[in-house]
C-alpha cells in the first residue's frame, strides 16, 4: 500500500479538536468532513453574518463546542491575509471560507 502524503497524511490535533472529531489524528480532509458533518448535523449554517443559526448559508455559528476550537485560530494566508479568531464569542459567526485556517490552526 502506498504511503499517504499531502493532504491525506493523518496529522495529530489539538485536544479540543480531537475531542469533537473522535480521533486524535487523521487527515486533513478528514477532520474538514467532520467538522462539516458536526456543522450540519447541529444545524450551524446562517446566511449573515452572526445570524440566527437556520441551517443554510455561508457562515458558520459558533456555538459551545467550537469554541475553544476556533478560539485557537490566529494565522497568516499565503497572500498575508490574517484570521483571528481568539476573542471569538459563542453565538458569532465565520465565514466558511476560514475552514482550512481554523483547521490548520489546530494541528498539534
Amino acid at each position: 500500500m502506498a504511503e499517504a502524503k499531502g493532504l491525506s497524511t493523518p496529522v495529530k490535533m489539538k485536544s479540543e479538536l480531537a475531542a469533537l472529531v473522535g480521533a486524535a489524528a487523521l487527515p486533513r480532509t478528514e477532520i474538514t468532513k467532520k467538522l462539516w458533518d458536526y456543522i450540519k448535523a447541529n444545524k450551524l449554517q446562517t446566511k449573515t453574518v452572526n445570524g440566527k443559526a437556520e441551517n443554510a448559508g455561508k457562515y458558520i455559528v459558533c456555538d459551545a463546542k467550537l469554541h475553544p476550537i476556533f478560539k485557537n485560530t490566529k494565522s497568516t494566508s499565503k497572500s498575508g491575509k490574517l484570521t483571528d479568531l481568539t476573542n471569538i464569542k459563542v453565538g458569532e459567526t465565520v465565514d466558511m471560507m476560514q475552514m482550512a485556517a481554523i483547521v490548520g490552526a489546530n494541528i498539534a
